[in-house]
């Protein structure tokens, strides 16, 4: 896997306000990518579900996408997710890996190039014959494997999922957002996909954006984006970005 590092240049066309905040008594858990790792994401429910102890009255968990590919048990995550087994009450975001699932549903093509990039290993979780698609061929069969093998909720689920949410000063996406463009006007291919235009940006959004896509070493925190992608299916490392009133703090698997 290789982590990306960037250097801030330039000035921010704004600046973010001096304190951000969540709304009055709320606690908000923000999961970064899961890629296939269930076994981590329950460690991470079962420390969140101690770290509740203190909790105020209203309580979510904002999981920020890519909860497929790469890792073997991506039709464990989608499973336990759709059916909402967690100890808070869940907001979930579409990536740019679970927007390819949905796209292979109704186009054979989209195998060629989903195979490169974690495809196979969700294929397998699911229950799929991969052997033809490890040598590029046999999209025609995989795609009636695939819609055979997944479950009704699983793909309502998939497609029932945002693009974006926002609670007090936070905006949560899975890429980013472009900047110059307004929070509620972003494409959601850019809230799926983008990646150097906004995380080389020093521009504030409006809200601090808490978002996933691209791995880091450990979370990174600037003046105007949160990344807490940290490479889970390879580095074993979820992270959960806890956020309360004007609070950050992190937990990790």
């Amino acid at each position: 896997m290789i982590f990306r590092l960037f250097k801030m240049s330039g000035r921010a066309s704004s600046r973010a306000p001096e304190s951000t905040a969540t709304p009055d008594g709320m606690r908000v858990y923000v999961i970064g990518d899961i890629h296939g790792r269930a076994d981590l994401l329950d460690k991470l429910a079962l420390q969140i579900e101690d770290d509740l102890k203190s909790a105020p009255p209203i309580v979510v968990a904002v999981f920020l996408g890519d909860y497929i590919d790469r890792g073997p048990q991506s039709k464990a995550v989608v499973d336990r997710l759709c059916r909402g087994a967690f100890p808070t009450p869940i907001v979930t975001l579409r990536g740019n890996h679970e927007q390819t699932m949905l796209d292979a549903f109704d186009d054979e093509s989209v195998f060629a190039s989903w195979r490169q990039f974690g495809g196979l290993e969700t294929l397998m979780s699911y229950g799929v014959d991969v052997s033809q698609l490890m040598r590029g061929l046999g999209y025609d069969n995989a795609r009636a494997q695939l819609l055979e093998k997944t479950p009704a909720a699983h793909r309502k689920f998939l497609e029932a999922s945002s693009a974006a949410h926002e609670l007090g000063d936070y905006f949560f996406c899975h890429a980013g957002v472009r900047p110059g463009v307004a929070l509620a006007r972003q494409a959601d291919a850019d809230l799926l996909w983008i990646r150097d235009e906004f995380l080389e940006s020093p521009a504030f959004h409006g809200k601090i954006v808490v978002h996933g896509h691209t791995p880091v070493a450990a979370p990174d925190v600037r003046p105007n984006r949160i990344n807490i992608d940290t490479g889970a299916y390879a580095t074993g490392v979820l992270t959960c970005l806890v956020l309360e009133g004007r609070t950050r703090r992190i937990i990790s698997t």
